[in-house]
């Protein structure tokens, strides 16, 4: 099968289509205060490294299938488009077919902040209302420490958040982060974590 070139294209972030629920808001803060730490040509570097990956669905919307948490942020401080590369054009399937594939091709987490499985029809329709997961954020927060190694596997770091959001209580995450990713690195490095992705705990 021949390579395609990447299409890319200028998007309006307020038209991207999310293909899952939740982010973590406090993630989204982070990419929120990093972004202001750039300069004006740091920035459009940043923008042309940074390439929103999509999927050409129905009605030729794009929908996101990554960088959903940077997607919000760049929103939130004022940024109006950003660049598209588009994995898989789809645009010719009905919804319910475009769902069906994106489920088989894990291009979709219709997961709820709960970690509950919902309908393809709950996923929002706009990035800016994407709901918060405080375990997606204690997920990625611990892979930037080092818990785990980034991995390929699609929605890996939702992965780790349903494992955390078992053991972590919420509470701790609400009134003191840096115990509760201390408690998550325990967690991370423990046997019991070892069917995650990135998984880096002793060998035994």
């Amino acid at each position: 099968m021949a390579i395609r070139e990447p299409i890319l294209k200028p998007v309006p972030i307020a038209e991207l289509r999310p293909t899952q629920m939740t982010v973590g808001y406090r993630e989204v803060e982070e990419k929120r205060r990093r972004w202001r730490e750039h300069d004006a040509g740091e920035r459009a570097a940043f923008l042309g490294a940074h390439m929103i990956p999509t999927l050409l669905g129905p009605k030729k919307r794009h929908y996101v299938i990554d960088h959903h948490n940077l997607g919000r942020a760049l929103q939130l401080e004022g940024v109006e488009t950003v660049l598209v590369t588009v994995v898989a054009d789809l645009h010719k399937l009905d919804k319910d077919a475009f769902w069906t594939v994106c489920d088989h091709r894990a291009w979709a987490h219709p997961y709820d902040a709960q970690g509950v499985r919902a309908g393809f029809r709950d996923i929002p329709k706009a990035v800016s209302n994407l709901a918060d997961d405080p375990y997606r954020s204690l997920a990625g927060e611990l892979r930037r420490a080092g818990g785990f190694a980034k991995d390929t596997t699609p929605f890996s770091e939702f992965l780790w958040a349903d494992f955390l959001r078992r053991r972590v209580k919420a509470k701790r995450i609400e009134t003191d982060f840096s115990a509760a990713l201390e408690e998550a690195m325990a967690l991370a490095k423990s046997p019991e974590a070892g069917y995650l992705p990135g998984w880096c705990g002793p060998v035994t």
